[in-house]
């Protein structure tokens, strides 16, 4: 069971490297977001793959968390995306039963209002609804993005409200900022660092906040009909029950 989940996401790469179809866009983040959209008709779909892996308690636990999106280009600035399904793989908690997990499926939507390159500051703004076993959720976003030749900065501010539980009875809030830098060595191959840092809120309650860093590295390797990002980010603020690494994959194709 192990060899096998270890080898799922090097499976996704092989079959994104092999398919026919044409993609139609790239990210050069997986932890953050950028301000472009889709373009008008045109459809992508991304396979995300998360570890996240700690020891707290003096027991290394280990998470998988899957995402299946297709993504919809409405207009020239608004684009649409289902999330299929989330589901996740997890081992090593002590107060967790082992194993596969259907977590939930979402909604999302980009509204883009300037231009990362032409215009002084790319802005798009981001809304998604998630709802799935005992959880709704709900994430609102600013993006904001700035091309400089072939560097390529981006940062993203989100609140995200969480209600879970039977009955939907327990509330969590979260603030987080993420910053990321990217250079293009060449038109297929980027490089960069991504940070990212998070203010969670028990019961929203700001006196018993836990705040978390991670920062580390990132590369997007694309070309006409597909393309592969990967981070992996080391956490900064010793958080007990935070991962020490989370490292993400994101793989996609378009036609």
């Amino acid at each position: 069971m192990h060899s096998t989940i270890r080898s799922l996401p090097l499976c996704i790469v092989a079959l994104t490297f092999f398919s026919n179809f044409c993609f139609g866009g790239a990210r050069h983040f997986t932890f953050l977001y950028e301000t472009t959209t889709s373009a008008p008709g045109s459809i992508e779909f991304e396979n995300w793959v998360t570890l996240q892996t700690g020891n707290p308690n003096d027991k290394r636990f280990s998470e998988f968390d899957f995402r299946h999106e297709f993504e919809f280009g409405i207009t020239d600035r608004f684009q649409l995306s289902l999330y299929v399904a989330d589901w996740i793989y997890q081992t090593g908690f002590a107060d967790r039963t082992s194993g596969f997990a259907y977590s939930a499926s979402a909604v999302e939507a980009i509204y883009n209002l300037t231009n990362p390159v032409i215009d002084p500051v790319g802005i798009s703004i981001y809304e998604e609804i998630k709802i799935g076993d005992r959880l709704v959720e709900s994430e609102s976003k600013l993006i904001a993005q700035k091309n400089f030749g072939p560097v390529m900065i981006a940062y993203n501010a989100t609140l995200e409200a969480v209600w879970k539980g039977n009955g939907l009875e327990e509330q969590e809030g979260e603030f987080q900022q993420a910053l990321g830098a990217s250079y293009e060595l060449s038109p297929s191959l980027s490089a960069g660092l991504e940070m990212l840092h998070e203010f969670i809120f028990p019961k929203w309650d700001s006196n018993e906040h836990t705040q978390n860093f991670f920062i580390g590295p990132n590369l997007s390797v694309r070309r006409d009909r597909w393309f592969a990002t990967v981070s992996a980010l080391a956490q900064a603020t010793q958080t007990a029950d935070e991962p020490d690494w989370q490292v993400r994959t994101i793989v996609g194709f378009g036609f």
